[in-house]
């Protein structure tokens, strides 16, 4: 393969991993107005829980398609596996679109969890085909190049955060986001059905289907590393994806604006990370993330105002910048006859994470506003000053709950850490 070939393909995977980015940013922005506009209409006492469900479907369509796909993307191709996924975007997004036009009933709420779950399947579909591509086109750098491949996940971020400040201040209507999605869409479908995609690793070495599922059984550390991206994933993701319902409360200023700080920093970072995987190794990476990570979760709860919550975002950001592609390549790096396999199954862990953390952020979110209130009569007669101290107690406790997840993953990493450098000694 030419070195004209391997840019084409590095260019489709850095596009890809963009359109999810931004699909990510488009969910978050359009977040408090589907709990707003929908789901405050459905079930005020539960309109948090019943949009961070929703939400979590997004993941769940993610993980599924991880779970199944990792396994067949040798066989069904990635070239197929990015055309779904771009279909999945575009159908995603005009089901939301509908749902968003119509009279709400519980229809509407029908309408708006397809469409999330298909921008899931069509993120799935990418991370399925993208990771092990990239992987497989430079074997000896895989913790360099998959962070690489994944600083276009939070440029994805940035742009759709800032589409969303832009439309709020020019007064067009949110769904407008959602139109902002077609694009890249549309272009990666395009640059897909005129490229060639290689074999992936596992196919080169010529480990048969047989091999690679027997690694579940060969490598019980993988194990470890699978319930670790349980909690690296919601350290991470969680916590972005509720930023303009919780922080929006707590520090009076739109939390998308700390979703494009924390994502332009995460841009630049990880192009870093190969200088730091070599001097710290890649799990050493991991336990210093997962501290930084528990300190600015806890310092942005209790943030008072835009400059201790952007000083908190920044430790945050630079504690989760490094977690996701991370874990991707230390399972792939240490189990590589696992190929597509098992770096899909650690996104599917991931996804199914936030799956179960976005509704459960929600209810803490729900139980403490109407206990602050003093029930759900009283909440919804709250108005002004009352109700925004009332939003923003709740809004620390669903933050400050989260905050507690990566500090489980200190001992864990620290305990490989030592092992792999008693190793590395001996």
């Amino acid at each position: 393969m030419n070195n004209k070939e391997v840019r084409r393909l590095l260019l489709i995977g850095n596009l890809s991993i963009f359109m999810i980015g931004l699909g990510f940013a488009v969910r978050t922005a359009i977040s408090g107005s589907l709990q707003t506009d929908i789901y405050s209409v459905l079930d005020l006492a539960n309109s948090a829980g019943r949009v961070g469900q929703a939400l979590g479907y997004t993941f769940l369509g993610f993980a599924f398609t991880l779970l199944f796909g990792s396994a067949l993307v040798d066989w069904v191709g990635a070239k197929k596996m990015l055309l779904f996924s771009a279909t999945s975007y575009l159908l995603g997004s005009l089901a939301i679109l509908v749902a968003s036009i119509i009279p709400v009933t519980p229809f509407v709420d029908t309408l708006v969890v397809a469409g999330l779950m298909l921008t899931g399947l069509g993120w799935g579909a990418v991370e399925a085909a993208s990771n092990p591509m990239v992987a497989s086109l430079d074997p000896e750098n895989k913790v360099h190049r998959l962070n690489v491949l994944h600083a276009w996940w939070p440029a994805g971020i940035v742009v759709g955060g800032l589409a969303g400040l832009l439309f709020t201040k020019l007064g067009i209507a949110w769904q407008f986001n959602l139109v902002l999605l077609v694009i890249p869409s549309l272009v990666m479908a395009f640059l897909v059905l005129k490229t060639d995609f290689p074999q992936t690793e596992r196919v080169v070495k010529g480990v048969s289907y047989g091999e690679m599922f027997a690694e579940l059984v060969k490598q019980p550390m993988f194990y470890v590393f699978w319930a670790c991206m349980w909690l690296t994933a919601t350290a991470e993701l969680a916590p972005g994806s509720w930023v303009e319902i919780t922080l929006t409360h707590i520090i009076g200023m739109s939390g998308i604006v700390i979703l494009v700080y924390v994502s332009m920093l995460m841009f630049v970072m990880r192009h870093f990370a190969g200088a730091l995987a070599h001097k710290f190794s890649a799990v050493g990476v991991l336990w210093v993330g997962s501290l930084l990570a528990a300190v600015g979760l806890y310092l942005l709860s209790i943030a008072n105002s835009p400059v201790t919550a952007f000083a908190a975002a920044t430790i945050w950001a630079i504690g989760v910048c490094y977690l996701w592609p991370t874990m991707l390549a230390c399972v792939s790096e240490r189990f590589p006859r696992g190929g597509a396999l098992l770096m899909g199954l650690m996104g599917f862990g991931g996804g199914m994470a936030i799956w179960f953390a976005l509704p459960q952020m929600g209810a803490i979110f729900d139980q403490a506003k109407l206990e602050l209130a003093g029930g759900e009569v009283q909440f919804a007669a709250l108005t002004g000053d009352a109700l925004a101290q009332v939003l923003r107690a709740a809004s620390v406790e669903s933050f400050q709950a989260v905050a507690v997840v990566p500090l489980i993953l200190l001992p864990v990493f620290g305990a490989i850490w030592l092992w792999d450098r008693r190793k590395k000694n001996a």
